[in-house]
């Protein structure tokens, strides 16, 4: 990273996770503090996104996965919704240019069916527009939740079996992946949560088997590359044993 931390310099470049996925949270507790509107919150932590995006270009980060607002989201005051909305549709409107300058593609996970046809437009548009960016895949969950994305997939499988595409038996964690809305990316290496709260609320259940978790009370409009970087040294003074024995991943490290 150009302006990082050392510490993450030199043989730590290929220990760096491949995916991050962050759950964005305290925007409104941003907000609160500064005696503003929750919208303001928002509209910082948008800003706080431009950064992350930037910072993981210049790691070598190849995804990046964030949740923006959560299937349950929607139960919050229709005035905070209605903002998100807006404040949504005009990001895409602003940002979908300076993502394909900067060879980043976007992918929106979720059921984007209860957004609005002009944002449901504006998605199918920056996605269509971004399709070739290399340098890094930008997702944004948005009315997203890891068990609607499990039960999605679980349809489409049943859905193989019952026109006789495929046996029961043939049904495995591998074709339940392949249905997934992040069919094709790899798994989150490590997940942040912002704000200090300490769960994964509903989001990447699956793909999270064998993240990392890092938690910090930062709130997310405060994320700053610094905050970023602190997660990322964390992440590769860590040791990912997927089951295995210390001595096991010691020994094949040394192969």
């Amino acid at each position: 990273m150009a302006r990082g931390n050392r510490q993450l310099r030199g043989d730590t470049g290929s220990k760096l996770p491949r995916h991050v996925a962050i759950i964005l949270d305290g925007n409104n507790r941003w907000a609160k503090r500064r005696l503003l509107p929750s919208l303001a919150g928002h509209r910082a932590g948008v800003k706080a996104v431009r950064g992350v995006v930037e910072a993981c270009g210049e790691a070598g980060i190849k995804v990046l996965t964030l949740f923006a607002f959560s299937s349950e989201n929607w139960n919050r005051p229709k005035s905070e919704v209605d903002g998100l909305m807006e404040l949504f549709l005009r990001t895409l409107r602003k940002e979908t240019g300076k993502l394909k300058k900067n060879n980043i593609r976007l992918k929106i996970i979720g059921d984007v069916s209860r957004f609005s046809p002009d944002i449901q437009a504006q998605i199918a548009e920056a996605e269509a527009l971004t399709a070739d960016g290399a340098k890094v895949t930008l997702v944004i969950a948005a009315n997203y939740g890891g068990m609607w994305d499990i039960a999605q997939s679980a349809r489409k499988v049943a859905s193989l079996v019952e026109q006789g595409e495929i046996s029961a038996d043939e049904v495995d964690e591998s074709l339940i992946g392949q249905h997934l809305s992040t069919a094709g990316i790899p798994e989150p290496d490590l997940l942040i949560r912002t704000s200090g709260e300490q769960r994964i609320s509903n989001f990447l259940l699956w793909q999270c088997a064998y993240s990392e978790f890092y938690f910090t009370k930062t709130l997310w409009p405060d994320f700053d590359r610094r905050e970023f970087e602190r997660a990322l040294l964390a992440y590769v003074n860590r040791q990912r044993r997927f089951g295995k024995t210390s001595e096991q991943v010691e020994a094949e490290a040394t192969c």
